[in-house]
């Protein structure tokens, strides 16, 4: 598997737990600070990189500390940093992530470079050489620069995915609707199937998806599992029962499995299983890096952990 993961890049800063912001100078004591890199290209590149993929990254980030350690952890995932852009105007994006006792995690978030990316920064060669295109927050570069990528990696032969960054409440379908015809697989959790389809109903939102033209729809429900949607008809797929420790990253990792899954031939469903362990993985501890595991201890990990249904 040879993919190149497009788009959102991101530090993250965790800092667990928090059950309240200090009031004016106060001070908390806390079990763990952590920097990791993340975002809908980042952090299912880190996961990926884990599962046996060969992984390039391409996005925009800023000439900045914060992008230098960004790439320093990527590259130690054994990730191919080489296309991440570096702006010289612009910080690079950065999460500060209170994680609750429970796993909950509110964010405070720095925007900056990635949405600076266009299709000059584009490594057109490297995506036809590639045999899939993970595009991660196509609503932030534009429609218009979607479609384009992911109709030059349909052109190549190249299996395309997508996934969304922005929560339901700020999408609409206008943002996604022209890449869909191009997309083999899109991943978005159920928020974000209500928000960009502008639908009341899960089921009718991803039979929007599909209508528009996307391949397999796999939609996170958190908890509740995951729900597969194809023109043939839809199933679900039940979460892992873990103990929660962090959800940062669960969505990303769900998506480097099922990718990953998809690259070594399986079913719809026993990709969606294997994205489901990822995600259950990383779960277990603080920040979308957490794991060490490969492909076979994911498999493992399924084969043997009791599910919530």
């Amino acid at each position: 598997m040879k993919v190149v993961t497009m788009g959102v890049h991101v530090l993250d800063v965790l800092v667990r737990p928090v059950e309240a912001i200090p009031e004016g100078q106060g001070a908390t004591l806390v079990e763990d600070i952590r920097m990791t890199a993340a975002g809908t290209a980042g952090g299912t590149a880190l996961t990926l990189a884990k599962l046996g993929a060969h992984v390039r990254s391409a996005g925009a980030i800023g000439d900045d500390p914060t992008g230098d350690m960004l790439v320093q952890l990527l590259a130690k995932a054994g990730i191919d940093t080489e296309h991440l852009v570096r702006r010289a105007d612009t910080p690079t994006s950065a999460s500060v992530l209170p994680i609750r006792p429970n796993g909950d995690r509110p964010s405070l978030h720095l925007l900056g470079a990635n949405i600076t990316y266009g299709l000059d920064d584009v490594p057109w060669d490297v995506i036809a050489e590639a045999t899939h295109l993970h595009l991660g927050g196509p609503e932030l570069i534009g429609v218009d620069a979607a479609t384009r990528i992911l109709s030059h990696a349909k052109e190549h032969g190249v299996v395309t995915s997508v996934d969304l960054l922005a929560p339901g409440v700020l999408g609409s379908f206008e943002q996604i609707a022209t890449a869909l015809p191009y997309t083999d697989h899109f991943l978005p959790n159920e928020d974000q199937v209500l928000g960009f389809t502008g639908e009341d109903d899960l089921l009718t939102g991803v039979k929007k998806l599909l209508d528009a033209g996307v391949g397999v729809v796999a939609v996170t429900r958190g908890g509740d599992g995951a729900l597969l949607a194809t023109t043939e008809g839809t199933e679900t797929v039940p979460a892992f029962a873990i103990d929660v420790v962090d959800t940062t990253g669960c969505g990303d990792a769900f998506s480097a499995g099922f990718l990953r899954g998809v690259s070594l031939g399986r079913t719809p469903r026993e990709a969606a299983v294997l994205g489901s362990a990822a995600a259950a993985l990383v779960a277990r501890g603080l920040g979308s890096d957490h794991g060490d595991f490969d492909l076979a201890a994911a498999d493992q990990f399924a084969a043997t952990c009791e599910t919530r249904a």
